[in-house]
């Protein structure tokens, strides 16, 4: 479920579409790949026709939620970085979404572990001046890329002026200013 052409606004231009690393999809496939093992074993060598169909019923309740439900969380799961914003969609049945304008963000930092220096990937952790206290990236592939793209594009917005009276390119508010 990521951001939509029909969901930008005016003059607003999609410059990343990411969905989460493929390493989120390790234990689903290990897991696939022992439901497969057990059900040609069970049909090898069981000889009672009960005992295999309770089995391979039992394989495809646990490949529904262990492989398919992942696999479904993991296609659904996105992250779109535009001209004017980072956003970030997930959900299969109930969608959520979150924005953070660009001239919201404070600071863009990366965390990586061993694994995910390894596999190219880590988590961009934006931090905005919210109730909410900014946004968590997780398992973003080629999170250094990413991270200098949002650099680069703070930098753009970055009108110089550090007067303090309103942050670089905000859009103007209404009523007097103080």
């Amino acid at each position: 479920m990521a951001l939509r052409d029909r969901n930008l606004i005016d003059d607003e231009q999609v410059v990343l579409r990411l969905h989460t690393h493929a390493k989120a999809m390790l234990w689903p496939f290990v897991l696939f790949l022992a439901l497969v093992a057990g059900a040609v074993v069970t049909l090898l060598t069981s000889t009672d026709d009960t005992v295999t169909w309770v089995v391979l019923g039992v394989l495809v309740v646990v490949a529904l939620a262990g492989v398919l439900w992942p696999w479904l969380n993991w296609r659904t799961h996105s992250y779109t970085i535009s001209t004017q914003r980072v956003s970030e969609r997930s959900g299969v049945v109930t969608q959520k979404g979150r924005d953070i304008p660009l001239y919201r963000i404070n600071t863009v930092s990366i965390e990586k572990g061993l694994l995910d220096r390894i596999l190219g990937c880590g988590t961009l952790v934006i931090a905005d001046a919210s109730e909410k206290g900014g946004m968590v990236l997780h398992d973003v592939p080629r999170v250094d890329r990413v991270h200098r793209t949002v650099q680069q594009l703070l930098a753009s917005m970055d009108d110089g002026s550090d007067d303090g009276e309103f942050p670089p390119n905000e859009p103007p508010r209404r009523g007097p200013r103080r």
